[in-house]
């Protein structure tokens, strides 16, 4: 694309903008010949582009050959502050989270959370998302630093507080910390209030259900993970005699207003009660295959219209990678055993990893979809590359051949925030090499305990094994 281009996108000026792409990919499909004018951070139109270019006599069209203009991702589970530790992950068995991510989190301090939650953020930003929800953090910091973060970054953020206490008889100051959290954004452009309890067990009855109703009153989501691990599953039935979904149900805490997320173990009655109260899920297929012990049956809740957005729960920040993760993983859990060569046609896992991923955190009249009206949180996507130029079916070509190399550009609230996967506003290898130096003093701080081994101390066991076995 032509550098002027840039230049232009990155300070406009005053007054709309419109867009001219080779086309526009809305929920029914890729657009020939539409175009947009975006103006005060939203879509003011979107339509053929001979016609909005009659109807703006006024605006110089900013022609963009060889790109689509899509839908921004919406990464429906983030762990931001946890962006320290990602690669710690890799061959540990599940519920790691004991282990390495609130022993990491609590060895950050104020300038250490902020930088890893930026540095999270810039990562998504450079896969295309233009929302993260933030499942809340351990670090003993005001939770303002991440959304300063997401903010200085130019992401939208749906922003968790933890309100853990399970440990604590009196549920006052947890839900007068909640009431104020969500009233503390109130009216912000790029971080909106959610609230977030880590596991059912880690909160009392009654603060399971108060936050319920005070973020139905106040239009935010509750984040609960739900059914993740069969540990977690087990100590419910222990203590409850019901599975953690089945419990969060008895006492009225599913609803419109929970984001369950994972819920990789699910019983039919389960994704009935899902689908009858209206419960979101954020599905996470990398965090299946890197740490989980089942893949949530992704394809089951589009049919029965189960509300679910896609998650990377702090993996890789690839919206495109995500959507072919999701697809592959029901593959092989589910449709090589059924027969089944679709899977959801491709179209489906751009739906939920877009417009299904706003509505699951809470912000589906707001952003997701290219519309007027909404948020003009966007990608300007080069479709003129080896994978995606040979086309027949955009759609599924993105689902199965996209990459975050292919993005061009990054919107958010109508501002360019990214090009050719750099910030254009402020220093993004500054920041990553600030990173570099805090993760190392960060991780070295935190009692962290990792069952598996490095890739190549295992090598060197797997040698010495084989040579002992001669």
């Amino acid at each position: 694309m032509n550098p002027r281009t840039r230049d232009l996108l990155t300070d406009p000026g005053p007054g709309p903008l419109l867009f001219v792409p080779d086309a526009v990919l809305l929920p029914e499909g890729p657009a020939d010949g539409h175009a947009a004018v975006v103006a005060d951070g939203t879509f003011r139109a979107v339509g053929p582009a001979e016609e909005l270019v009659r109807t703006h006599p006024h605006l110089d069209p900013i022609r963009l050959p060889g790109h689509v203009l899509m839908s921004g991702f919406v990464d429906a589970h983030h762990h931001l502050t946890q962006s320290f530790g990602s690669a710690l992950a890799f061959g540990e068995p599940s519920e790691i989270f004991r282990r390495v991510w609130v022993p990491l989190e609590g060895a950050l301090d104020e300038e250490s959370a902020y930088v890893a939650a930026k540095l999270a953020a810039l990562e998504a930003l450079r896969g295309g998302f233009t929302t993260v929800a933030d499942a809340g953090t351990r670090a003993d910091v005001d939770v303002d630093v991440v959304a300063s973060a997401a903010r200085d970054a130019g992401i939208r953020c749906v922003l968790g507080l933890v309100c853990n206490d399970a440990e604590s008889e009196d549920p006052t100051p947890a839900l007068a910390l909640a009431e104020k959290h969500l009233a503390r954004y109130d009216g912000d452009p790029l971080v909106h209030a959610s609230l977030a309890v880590s596991i059912p067990e880690a909160a009392t009855e009654e603060t399971l259900r108060r936050t319920a109703r005070l973020a139905a009153e106040s239009g935010a989501v509750v984040q609960i993970h739900v059914n993740e691990h069969l540990a977690g599953v087990e100590r419910s039935l222990v203590r409850h005699g019901l599975r953690p979904l089945e419990y969060l149900h008895s006492i009225g805490a599913l609803g419109p207003q929970l984001l369950a997320a994972h819920a990789t173990l699910l019983t039919p009655r389960e994704l009935t009660l899902l689908a009858d109260t209206g419960t979101a899920v954020s599905y996470n297929p990398v965090a299946s295959a890197w740490k989980g012990n089942a893949v949530a049956p992704a394809t089951a809740m589009a049919e029965r219209g189960v509300r679910f957005g896609l998650g990377t729960d702090g993996t890789r920040g690839d919206g495109f990678r995500l959507a072919e993760a999701a697809e592959f993983a029901q593959r092989l859990a589910y449709g090589l055993v059924t027969g089944d060569s679709s899977c959801g046609a491709g179209w489906t896992w751009l739906e939920h990893a877009t417009r299904g991923g706003a509505d699951a955190v809470g912000l589906g009249a707001r952003t997701g979809t290219i519309a007027e009206g909404l948020a003009a949180d966007f990608l300007l996507v080069d479709v003129t590359t080896p994978e995606l130029a040979l086309s027949w079916d955009l759609p599924w070509e993105l689902v199965r051949r996209g990459n975050r190399d292919q993005i061009t550009a990054v919107f958010v609230g109508g501002r360019l925030r990214l090009w050719d996967g750099r910030p254009v506003d402020w220093d993004g290898p500054a920041l990553v090499g600030r990173a570099a130096e805090l993760a190392r003093a960060a991780v070295g701080r935190a009692a962290v305990t990792r069952v598996h081994p490095t890739s190549t101390a295992a090598r060197e066991a797997a040698a010495r094994g084989r040579s002992t076995a001669r």
